[in-house]
Formats: structure tokens, sequence, C-alpha cells
């Protein structure tokens, strides 16, 4: 039997990202150097303290038993504490507040615990993957509301959205800052479509996972520092990039007590919830000292930095993002025709760089490719290197844009 027999496998596009990361595969095991700035996976170490915590946990036989699947209360009242002191939001622990196994799963099963066959999902294009296709495999019908060039008309296309979605639409994802996009608000963004979904009864399901990685000063809001938006609206938060925890799996929601209950409800059939000494160190990176954070801002702000000057000496102009661990650049116009994912083949042959092809976040992104800051700054340097080396080849050989990477490497 073929996976494309199962109605939920058959519903997932191809995954794109496989085709550049089995190039990836097979250039390293022939002794390439590829630097990989594909994946958004932190590469420094979790902060010690926090570690330590694991360590003290674990020892306890206690934390080796079944946890609970809403989390424990102590790292709930930590959440609780996290919302007052940074958006001076309170958050009742014990019904307004759940611990997910990263926030990609608590995404997943509120899918699952709150669409039926056939419900209107309203989605940014491009977006983080989990975001549409978690609905999508829970059944839901997907309408895309296009961001790539901007923000500026994203009311009146959810307004036209709403009108012509039939069924009503059930919710809304919003997730600023936007990964892939890098796109952050203010929170005078967010009143309009609080008052748009009250109007109609439409959920907000908000991700903020890069809500601590920013550089300009001006931290990113909660949708939650609207007090009419409580009722409708479940936010997600993730340890991972925050404190550089992204193998251990924890993160949390916050928000509507409907909605956090039917999370809750649904998680009691599926998991007992994370290891207990993973939450108990969670506590410890929510409760303790928070320079390890703005250690982690300093880092991906010296990268980005990097990446931008970089990528400008290569005569690839990029706007520098104000969040996130990314850099979202659009493709440079002598090989735009070719669309994000040849050319992020062209990138890894012919510049030893990975990057993520921005069709993989949705048809929007075609024409962009993503950056992930996950490499030191020397590595970062020596792939704009690389790709500004590559540049002047193909200038110099005035390579086709439909080029393909044997054509480049021929032609060199």
């Amino acid at each position: 039997m073929s996976e494309s027999e199962f109605h939920r496998i058959k519903r997932l596009p191809p995954y794109v990202f496989a085709e550049v990361n089995a190039m990836k595969a097979k250039a390293r095991a022939a002794g390439e150097d590829i630097i990989d700035l594909g994946m958004g996976n932190p590469d420094q170490p979790t902060p010690p303290h926090i570690v330590a915590k694991l360590v003290e946990a674990v020892q306890n036989p206690k934390t080796h038993r079944y946890s609970q699947s809403r989390g424990i209360p102590g790292l709930r009242r930590a959440i609780s504490a996290y919302y007052k002191r940074r958006f001076d939001v309170d958050i009742d622990p014990e019904t307004e507040a759940i611990v997910t196994i990263g926030s990609k799963e608590g995404l997943a099963n509120l899918a699952q615990a709150i669409t039926g066959p056939g419900d209107v999902i309203l989605v940014p294009n491009p977006s983080y993957p989990i975001h549409p296709f978690g609905f999508m495999l829970a059944g839901a019908a997907l309408r895309h509301i296009p961001v790539v060039d901007g923000l500026d008309n994203f009311v009146p296309n959810l307004e036209r959205a709403i009108k012509h979605s039939v069924p009503k639409p059930t919710a809304l994802i919003v997730s600023f800052p936007a990964n892939p996009t890098t796109q952050t608000v203010g929170l005078d963004f967010y009143k309009p479509i609080v008052d748009l979904c009250l109007k109609h009864g439409i959920y907000i399901l908000s991700d903020i996972a890069y809500a601590e990685i920013y550089f300009d000063g001006n931290p990113p809001p909660s949708v939650l520092q609207i007090p009419e938006a409580r009722d409708i609206t479940v936010e997600f938060n993730s340890l991972s990039k925050t404190y550089n925890m992204p193998g251990w799996r924890v993160g949390f929601g916050v928000g509507s007590k409907k909605l956090i209950g039917a999370l809750a409800k649904f998680k009691s059939y599926v998991d007992y919830g994370a290891f207990t000494p993973i939450q108990v160190a969670a506590t410890a990176a929510l409760n303790g000292p928070q320079d390890c954070v703005e250690q982690v801002r300093a880092l991906y702000k010296g990268r980005r930095d990097a990446l931008i000057e970089g990528l400008g000496q290569a005569g690839w102009p990029v706007a520098a993002p104000n969040a996130s661990m990314f850099v979202w650049a659009p493709i440079p116009e002598p090989y735009k025709e070719m669309g994000s994912l040849e050319f992020s083949k062209l990138l890894l042959q012919e510049a030893k760089v990975a990057v993520s092809p921005g069709v993989g976040f949705g048809e929007y992104g075609d024409g962009h490719v993503r950056f992930g800051l996950v490499e030191n700054t020397q590595r970062i340097r020596q792939a704009c290197r690389n790709i500004k080396a590559f540049f002047e080849r193909a200038r110099r050989q005035n390579a086709p844009v439909s080029a393909t990477p044997q054509t480049i490497a021929e032609a060199s």
C-alpha cells in the first residue's frame, strides 16, 4: 500500500525542502563544505543554569513518572508571570495557560480539537508550514491571505476573505514577528483584526515564537494586550529560540478559557505532557536571570548584520529584518524567473550555501529564499564570499537565467 492511499497524507503537498536536503546530504557525503543556512535550528548551547536545573530535577526518581498533559503547576505559574512582566497581561495559570511539547504540537493539537471537515481557516501566505497544514490535516479548507508584498492591505484582504468564505471562517492565524517573512507589527495593527473577528465570531490563533528576538528596541506586542481579544484568542510561544532550547520541545499556549480547555481535553487523550524535569528547567528559564536572552539577541543581530553587509557586497541588496533569526531575501533579478526551489539548488551547487526556498512556505513566497542565522559570523561571511564569487562567474559567462546547476558548472 502506497502512502498516497492515506487520506490525510494525500492532502499534504510535496515537501519541497526534501530536494535541497537531499542535494546537501549528497554534497557533504562527497566531502564538500556546505554552509547550512537553511533550517532555523539554533546552534548555541542552552544556558548553564537551565541545564543545571534539568540535571538536578532528573536526579529525583519521582520526576520519572508520567507528567501532566496540561503542564506542571509551577511552569504554568511561570508562564503567567512572564505574561504579566512582559505584556502586563494577567493570565490565570489554572484555566488560561497550558504547556505544550513545543508550540508546533500545541497548534497541531488545537487544530484537531476545534476543526471539523470543511471548516475554513484564514492563514497568511507565506507562513510557517504548521500554520496551514496543521489545520489541513484536521480536515479544514484553507483561505490564504497574501502578505509577501507587505501588511498595508492585510485588513482589507481579511475582510474580503471573510465576506467570500463559505462556510464562515472558524479561525485566523497571525504570527508576528513572522517566519519566514520577518515582518513585525505594532499593537495598533491588531485592533481592527480583533474587531473583525469579534464581529464575525472567528477565533484568533497567534504564534509569537520570535517575540524576544528583536533588534530595534521595540519589543513585539501580544494580541492579548487588547482586552477584547481575550475570549477569542489563544497565543502560542516557545522556549526554543529565546533560550536556545529547540531539542527540549517545550512551549506554551495562553488565552481563551474555552480554547485552552478544548486543547487540554484533547491533549489528555494523546499525551501525558513533556518530561517533568524539562518542565522544571523551563520554569527556571522563565523565572531566572534573563541576561541570556539579551545575549541571544546580540548574537543574532551580529549575524544579521554580517549577512546583510556580505550580501550587499555580493551585489544582492536585502533589507535588514527588525526581528527573528532569519533574513527573507528576494531572488536577484537575473535568477527570479527560476523560482525559489531551482535558485536554492543553484546556490547549493555553485556557492556551497544551503537556504530554504520560499515556495516551501506557500506559493506567494516563491520569489524569495530564507536564510537562517544559524552559523557563526565567520561562516556567514564565507557564505557571502562564495555567493559573490558565484555571481561573478555567472556574469563573466553570461549564464542564462534558465541555467541548471550543471550549466553553470560547465560554463565556469
